[in-house]
This record gives structure tokens, sequence and C-alpha cells, in this order.
């Protein structure tokens, strides 16, 4: 009955099209490099955020989109 699946403990970092298991300086390293990449190509960035998640979660997730992604598009699903 369903699917089992094997919990990752550690990120993995793709290198030469293989995913390897990396530590955590290296993975977030990699994450900012590539948002940063994504922005000075002209991509635009957006967040989506939970209204079930707390006031200062939904505050973090804003003052990140527009401090560090330089971006006004943010949403969440909080119309319902």
């Amino acid at each position: 009955m369903g699917h089992r699946y094997t919990r990752l403990t550690r990120p993995l970092v793709r290198q030469e099209g293989e995913l390897r298991s990396a530590d955590w300086d290296e993975a977030l390293d990699r994450a900012a490099a590539g948002f940063r990449r994504a922005m000075e190509e002209g991509a635009q960035l957006g967040l989506f955020s939970c209204s079930k998640a707390t006031n200062e979660l939904n505050y973090a997730a804003q003052k990140l989109s527009r401090v560090a992604f330089a971006s006004n598009n943010i949403d969440s699903c909080n119309r319902t």
C-alpha cells in the first residue's frame, strides 16, 4: 500500500549530469549562484507562500522576494 520513499538527510548537487552528496555550504552556495545567474540573465523571480504559515514566516518570504530578488512577485493562497 503506497510508495516507500528514502528520506534525504544530506543535500544532493548535480555534477556532470549525476547527483552526488554535498555538504550544506556547497548546496546553498550553488543555489544562491543559480538565483544570481537567473537574475543577471533578466529572469523574473517570484515566491509563493502559504496562508497557513505564521505571519513571521510570510513576512520573511516577502522580504526575501523584495530585497534579495528585487521582485514584488509574491503571492499566497489566502484568497479562499
